[in-house]
Formats: structure tokens, C-alpha cells, sequence
């Protein structure tokens, strides 16, 4: 009879616990970002699970790096957003200053 495959879900926390040693070692105040980082993968387990990787930490990592990259360019909109709306106001406010210097 065939093997049964584990859940990514159990793949996951068996590989966080084969981590612990180097979380352990992380200053005390790095361990709860080590977990919060370890926890992204949850987020994508059906990635994960359907990715079929021989090497479990392949798409851990990739999610990971993923999720990085979503708020990464979240936040890259988010700042052009800002730059845009700062600009327009610089424009009016020299608008206004040229209107009332005339």
C-alpha cells in the first residue's frame, strides 16, 4: 500500500520544530519575528501543499519570500502615493504664492 502524505500544515510545524536550536540562539527579542516570519507559510498552504518540493523548506521559504514581496510592493505604491499627493500640494501652495505675488 501506498504512503500517506503528511499535511503541509504538519510538514510545516515539523520543520519550524528542526528550526528551534536557531530560534533558541536568536537574541529574546528576535524570537517572536522568527515566529511571526515562520507563520506567513499558513497563509499560502495550498501553494505550498500543491508546489510538491522534495526539499519541504522550498516553499516555506518561498512564501515567505512572497509575502515579503506583496508588502514590499505595497508599500513602494504606498510611498509614490504619498510623493504624488506632497507634490500636488507643493504645486497649489507655488500656485497660490505666484497669483498672490501678481
Amino acid at each position: 500500500m501506498g504512503r500517506t502524505i503528511p499535511s503541509f500544515r504538519n510538514v510545516l510545524e515539523m520543520e519550524k520544530a528542526d528550526w528551534r536550536p536557531f530560534r533558541n540562539a536568536l537574541d529574546k527579542s528576535e524570537r517572536k519575528d522568527f515566529d511571526n516570519m515562520f507563520d506567513i507559510p499558513r497563509l499560502y498552504l495550498t501553494a505550498c501543499s500543491n508546489s510538491v518540493q522534495l526539499v519541504p523548506l522550498h516553499p516555506i521559504i518561498m512564501s515567505i519570500l512572497f509575502h515579503h514581496y506583496k508588502e514590499l510592493t505595497e508599500i513602494i505604491s504606498e510611498v509614490e502615493r504619498i510623493k504624488s499627493k506632497v507634490n500636488s500640494t507643493k504645486e497649489r501652495t507655488r500656485d497660490r504664492y505666484i497669483e498672490k505675488g501678481t
